[in-house]
């Protein structure tokens, strides 16, 4: 693996790890270190767009559209490259959560329930499909226990909330 490549597989790497860590920091209440998480995630993903579009694709979107249609069709079966749209939205879902996010914590956490299932749901299918159906080896794995474990601990809390009396919002910071 040239060290391009490397650059292009490790930014996603730590973009996703990073997308996790912060996932786990809010189901502690850590919102203020998630944050930076989450923003430090979606800067990585920013760096492994650049660096795919420049290393592997030549800055052509109708290459990264083939490429992506190849590989959907491989995994799938089906030829259709416009999963490139659904990792532009990813990109411009996570910065504008992000971006919601250091309007204020307090915003971001009141704002409706609907909106926050819609962007971690969104997120989520992506992450997953991108590192469980198109991955394979160790970070399908690693992926799969990763996944596993946001499961366990959302179900975890969601248990813990139902039975204390407290709300989900109830965490103490500004």
């Amino acid at each position: 693996m040239t060290p391009e490549e490397a650059l292009v597989r490790w930014t996603v790497r730590v973009a996703l790890l990073l997308y996790a860590l912060a996932l786990f920091l809010r189901l502690g209440h850590r919102l203020r270190i998630a944050r930076l998480a989450w923003t430090a995630g979606f800067l990585a993903m920013v760096l492994h767009v650049a660096a795919a579009f420049h290393v592997v694709h030549g800055w052509s979107h109708a290459d990264a559209y083939a490429e992506t249609a190849r590989k959907t069709a491989a995994q799938v079966g089906l030829d259709w490259g416009g999963g490139v749209y659904l990792n532009y939205l990813f990109v411009a879902v996570w910065l504008a959560d992000v971006l919601g996010w250091w309007r204020g914590l307090a915003a971001y956490e009141a704002r409706p329930r609907a909106v926050e299932w819609a962007v971690q749901g969104f997120l989520f299918f992506m992450a997953f499909n991108a590192t469980v159906v198109f991955e394979n080896g160790p970070t399908r794995w690693v992926a799969v226990a990763v996944c596993a474990a946001l499961a366990w601990a959302c179900f975890h809390r969601a248990n813990i909330l139902s039975t204390s009396g407290f709300g989900d919002k109830a965490d103490g910071q500004p």
